[in-house]
């Protein structure tokens, strides 16, 4: 008796269906944590954004605020410390921009008025 041995086996099929579903498995968890490693990355990069702008707007009169940013930054949250240094004259303003549980923190040393 002579086989014809044309096709694949139902055997072969499923070895190759196992294959590339664990292939795909892979690759969809793959990009789905860079796609977040991305997000993060986006958030930081715009809370330190905020920051440098908040505190360069500050710098010429250095006072404690806190409150949040216009659109299209309205999910950011930005407070205002300033602390009075141990060199005369001398404050430290400490800018904390955070937006759900990421935050970005920036300190700047800045003279007092009239001195």
């Amino acid at each position: 008796m002579r086989k014809d041995s044309r096709g694949f086996t139902l055997l072969e099929i499923m070895i190759a269906l196992a294959i590339v579903g664990g292939l795909l498995i892979t690759l969809l968890y793959s990009l789905n944590y860079h796609l977040g490693v991305a997000e993060r990355h986006e958030t930081l990069t715009v809370a330190t954004m905020l920051a440098k702008n908040k505190l360069y707007d500050i710098e010429a009169s250095p006072i404690a605020d806190k409150g949040d940013f216009p659109a299209p930054y309205s999910a950011y949250r930005f407070t205002v410390a300033v602390t009075p240094s141990p060199y005369p004259g001398i404050s430290e303003v400490l800018v904390t921009v955070a937006n759900g549980k990421e935050s970005v923190k920036l300190a700047e040393y800045v003279q007092k008025k009239g001195i």
